[in-house]
């Protein structure tokens, strides 16, 4: 399933909020995907979330879960099932955003995920989100993070 989906008019942040409770949900119960789309769709915030983008992603995290681990272990310092469960479904949102939707900046991935973190995280989880997704951001993206970062000539 790609991550792209055409331009709507719901918000992409509150379609994040929705999928970081789902992924939650998802990752202490196991339900199926549609089962929480279900639940989802009786929160507050549903219906001025973009609902299609809510689903896509929500659908392709769990789908490719594994590979977007396999991608966010080389960067944390711990084992992923050491994770929080709020962490590791934030990090798991960016980390799809980051490979399946090159059109969403990488500095909106990272920026929205501090944010959930900041919001829904730990103290200080967001500095932690931060640090991972900055080199997964250089790991995934190298030549449009390469393009946004001050040269050294500039730092002077």
């Amino acid at each position: 399933m790609s991550g792209r989906t055409g331009k709507t008019s719901g918000n992409r942040r509150l379609s994040r909020e929705l999928v970081l409770k789902g992924l939650y949900q998802q990752f202490l119960s196991g339900n199926p995907v549609d089962a929480i789309l279900r639940d989802l769709a009786e929160d507050p915030s549903h219906a001025r979330s973009d609902q299609d983008y809510c689903a896509v992603l929500l659908h392709g995290v769990v789908e490719h879960r594994r590979a977007l681990d396999d991608k966010l272990a080389r960067f944390i310092d711990r084992k992923i099932t050491e994770l929080s469960p709020i962490e590791h479904a934030i990090l798991c949102i960016a980390a799809y955003e980051l490979t399946f939707n090159p059109d969403i900046p990488y500095r909106v991935v990272i920026n929205e995920a501090i944010e959930l973190a900041k919001r829904y995280g730990g103290t200080d989880g967001h500095k932690y989100v931060n640090g991972v997704l900055d080199k997964l951001a250089a790991d995934l993206r190298p030549q449009e993070v390469q393009r946004c970062r001050p040269t050294q000539a500039n730092k002077v």
